[in-house]
């Protein structure tokens, strides 16, 4: 790896048609530096939003939404505060 100023990158020759389709096509075959992990590794991963949510800063928008009064009671079982709750079951649900 080489750091380069930004001069230097402007004055880098221009691809040639023949080293960008040797780009386009490479297929990496080496895959030593990432070892594959087993379902256990694999289920231990956690989205970044849930390691570090106190340094995300997201902006809240507050939507009237009506939900099912037996939805309402399951998540007020464990807890009074349930909004944390019903953002934490929305977010696994769009982002997986």
């Amino acid at each position: 790896m080489k750091t380069m100023t930004l001069d230097e990158v402007k004055n880098l020759p221009l691809l040639t048609e023949e080293r960008l389709n040797e780009i386009k096509n490479f297929q990496n075959t080496d895959f030593s530096d990432c070892p594959k992990q087993t379902k256990e590794e694999l289920k231990q991963f956690r989205p970044y939003y849930e390691l570090h949510a106190t340094l995300q800063k997201r902006k809240n928008h507050t939507v009237q939404v009506s939900i099912d009064s037996d939805i309402i009671e399951a998540l007020q079982i464990e807890t009074q505060e349930y909004q944390p709750r019903i953002n934490a079951i929305l977010r696994k649900a769009v982002f997986g």
